[in-house]
This record gives C-alpha cells, structure tokens and sequence, in this order.
C-alpha cells in the first residue's frame, strides 16, 4: 500500500482510479453470454454453471428437502446472530416507509402519489470465496416489507451443488419464495429472460463482480429495471491522530479482504499516523486467512496525506466512496460536509462491518463513484409511486386558459381540444 504525500489536485483522478478491466471486451463477453441464454434457457445456464462454477447440475431450483437440512444444520450462536440482524434490518427499513398527503395544487385541483410494490424481483447474492448471508437479509426483508409478490433469488452453489446452509436459512427466515444455484452473468440473464425454470423478474438487485454488473447494466437497456452498478467493494477512512492506527488499518483490511479487484483509501493530514497504519497493516495482514487476496488489494490501494481538512472533503466527494469512515475528532463537522457517499459510519467505534451485519443499515450500494448519482439499497429499491390527480368542473374551468395557451404555443392542438371541449360542456349545462 504506497503512502502519496501532498498530490497535486491534477493527480487526484488518476490516483483515486478504482483497478477496473478493459470495459470493451468486457461487455462484449457478457452480451455473447446473456444472448445465449436469451436463446437457449436452462441449457445453456447449466453448460455456464460447468463453465464457471465447477459444478455439473440436474436441477437449478433448490428443493425443500435442502432448506430443511440447511436449517437444522446452522448452528445456534449463528443462528441467534442472524436473527439478531435480521430484527434490526426490519426495525430500520420499516421506519422508511412514507405517508404521502393529498395537495391540493389550485382550487379543484387535487394530486398524489400511491405507493406501489414492485410485483417481482430478483435478488442476486455473491458466492465466490465467502458465503455472503447477511447479503440475503439486505435484500430480502426490505422486499417483503415494501409487500413484492414474488421474491426469488439466485446464488453460486459450490463444486458439490450445494448453497451454504447460512443462505439458505436466512431466505427461509426472510420468506423468499424461490432459490436458485445459479452464479454469476447466468444468473443475471435468467432472471432477465425468464426460462423454463426461472421466472422473469421486474428489477434485479444486489452486489456482484465486473461481470454481473456489466450484466445488469446490459439487460436494463432492454426493460428490465436495476437497482445500481454495484460492483467490487471499497472503503475510504478519514483519520487525524486522535483515532488508533490498530482500528483504521483493521477498518482498510475489512474491505482489502472482500476480492483482489477491492480498494482501500486513507486520507489524513499526519504522515506520522499514516506511517503507523501502514506498519498496523503489515502485523494485522499476516494474521488473516484471506491475506492472499487482501495483499493484492492493497496493491489497488493508498494512504494519501493531504495539506488541509477541505483537501480531504474535496478529493472524498470527488472519490465518492461506497463505505466511508470518518475517525477524526470533529468528525460530525466534516459528515456535514459529505454529499457523495454510499454508507457513512462516523467515529471511533463504529467499524464499516457493523454496517454490514447489525445496525440495520443497507449493505448494498453504490461503489466506482456511482454514490455520485445512486443511493444505496433501501425501501423505496422495491416500490414505485403512481401519480393521480383529480379535477373538478370548478377546477377545469380555472385551469383551462393556462392548459389551453401553453398547448397551443407547443402546436398541440388534441391537447387544447381536451380541455376546450370539457370548458364548452361545461358553459352550456
């Protein structure tokens, strides 16, 4: 992890670069994939399956006789801690709901909004080299509570066929309704396209590699809704010397161990700290299972020490990170001045990973500078709002002249007629 002192604000772009791969090649490989399964279903998911998971498949459902075994097989204490989480999830996306008021905008003229679930979605959760649980809890009870009809999901099973008995339980404890063996861009394409086995959805969320964001981002171009670009995970901590280089380093090394293609960022004004995390970062890395693969995210990775506190804020909204950790002493004077971030965990005792399992926040969000514009996964990712509106023949009246001048000024004449019409009945009656 390479320390950069006091870079030019020329620099910034280039240093802050997430390690991406050629996006030409990459979308391309993906169309090829989702075209084949747009043509050929269940077969070609299972010849990818094969491909990419290893893994040979007769059936792609997951059965009954599999979630009860999963469940007996989970063990107590991870049990009450999945449900632990899961109490708080609900508590906080519950309060997200919304009572809209009717406004009366002119006299007669009434306007709302109705809250809808979206009918049918389908939750996309990572495998790979960790079995992401608390993933299904993100998605799956915000779902159920904004009342979607149908919720299914589709995971990676590994070379045996079998999906971490963790999953399986928190989707029975969520009440998804279907569950799928399926990894990856196949994933994505099924819930898409539908197939034999798996029905189509409305939107597709949740987190995934290069591929299954690409994937996502090619089948919204053709109706199919997303909840964002989501892709490799990332952290920013923002640190003075009041905060202890032992949590800061463990806070980067949280994200470094996710996958090679995750980033960590430290911003601090003291090159004296930023020398004591990177020292805490060699000792803690060798103490970690996944330190393979956190090694070579760091390699993606930097400690930036900057001149002044309004560097730090700029060069942060301008990186616009998904997990943001600010350890400062003033912390809550610089969350103020935060607008670009995904999740934002503030002080000395509130790791990124608390975020990820109990405090009820969404885990899923934005990452490669899309907290720019996306905000991360919450109630409203599984609702949408109809207008209505409502005239009276008082209103019409009033509003006639407005409607008729500004239709006729855009050469609409239907849409003036509309109107006219209904003033004209309404003279004569």
């Amino acid at each position: 992890m390479k320390i950069l002192k006091h870079p030019h604000k020329k620099q910034w772009d280039r240093i802050i670069h997430r390690p991406l791969t050629d996006n030409t090649q990459l979308f391309k490989v993906v169309q090829d994939i989702l075209n084949d399964i747009k043509q050929r279903g269940d077969k070609a998911i299972k010849e990818y399956e094969l491909k990419f998971d290893n893994v040979q498949l007769d059936k792609l459902e997951v059965s009954v006789e599999e979630k009860n075994l999963a469940e007996q097989s989970i063990p107590d204490q991870l049990r009450r801690a999945i449900l632990t989480s899961k109490k708080n999830i609900e508590k906080f996306h519950s309060a997200q709901k919304i009572l809209l008021p009717k406004i009366e905008t002119s006299a007669g003229i009434v306007c709302w909004q109705k809250v809808t679930p979206i009918e049918k979605v389908g939750l996309y959760v990572p495998g790979g080299t960790a079995p992401l649980f608390s993933t299904v809890l993100m998605l799956a009870i915000p779902a159920k509570i904004a009342c979607c009809k149908e919720i299914i999901l589709c995971t990676p099973p590994n070379s045996d066929g079998n999906i971490h008995p963790a999953i399986l339980f928190a989707a029975k404890e969520t009440k998804v309704d279907r569950i799928f063996k399926i990894g990856g861009i196949q994933a994505i394409g099924a819930m898409a396209y539908g197939t034999h086995s798996i029905p189509q959805v409305y939107k597709i969320l949740g987190p995934g590699n290069q591929y299954v964001t690409a994937a996502k981002q090619l089948v919204s171009l053709n109706g199919i809704a997303i909840d964002m670009p989501a892709g490799p995970s990332e952290i920013e901590v923002i640190a003075d010397e009041t905060a202890n280089p032992i949590f800061v380093a463990a806070d980067l090394l949280s994200q470094a161990e996710h996958g090679v293609d995750s980033q960590a960022i430290l911003l601090t004004l003291s090159e004296k700290f930023a020398k004591q995390v990177l020292w805490e970062l060699t000792q803690q890395l060798q103490t970690l299972p996944r330190k393979t693969i956190a090694q070579k995210a760091l390699l993606n990775s930097k400690i930036i020490i900057l001149q002044n506190q309004q560097e730090i804020i700029e060069l942060t909204n301008q990186y616009a990170p998904e997990h943001l950790i600010i350890e400062t002493s003033n912390y809550k004077d610089l969350a103020e001045q935060i607008i670009n971030a995904g999740s934002v965990f503030l002080g000395h005792y509130t790791p990124e990973s608390a975020g990820d399992y109990v405090s009820g926040t969404n885990h899923t969000l934005p990452t490669n500078s899309y907290a720019k514009s996306y905000s991360g996964v919450n109630l409203d990712s599984f609702t949408k709002k109809i207008t209505f509106q409502e005239i009276t023949k008082e209103g019409i009246k009033q509003s006639a002249p407005t409607i008729e001048i500004m239709a006729e000024n855009e050469q609409l004449q239907a849409h003036k007629n509309a109107v006219t019409f209904r003033k004209l009945t309404i003279d004569n009656i």
